[in-house]
């Protein structure tokens, strides 16, 4: 039986970690060792950062349904129990889509809201 080595491997590891930090700022895109640290510590922040987009987004969302809802003389929280008294199943993101797009849309649930409490 042959021996083998484990450069074939070694190279194609390497290879895929310097290829995954092209574009690095000095040696983090030419040194493995340095390579691997960065492009380890990237994964981390991009898995981070998937989970703090869908908070941002629906933070933004609630602040924009907030936003219409005082124009139309009614808080946020007030609203929400309204829609759902109302048998009113819309999320979060389109409320604020019609709030900005189509704000008779919304005051329309707005309406319907009040009058379910």
């Amino acid at each position: 039986m042959a021996r083998v080595k484990g450069a074939l491997a070694t190279r194609k590891r390497r290879k895929k970690v310097l290829k995954l930090a092209k574009g690095y700022w000095g040696a983090k895109s030419k040194h493995f060792k340095m390579a691997k640290e960065a492009v380890m510590k990237s994964g981390n922040y991009a898995y981070i950062g998937r989970k703090q987009r869908k908070r941002d987004f629906r933070r933004l969302w609630i602040t924009r349904i907030s936003a219409g809802c005082k124009a139309n003389g009614i808080n946020y929280s007030t609203f929400m129990n309204g829609l759902k008294k109302a048998d009113i199943a819309l999320n979060r993101k389109m409320l604020s889509e019609i709030a900005i797009t189509d704000p008779e849309a919304f005051t329309a649930l707005v309406e319907k809201a009040k009058a379910a409490l």
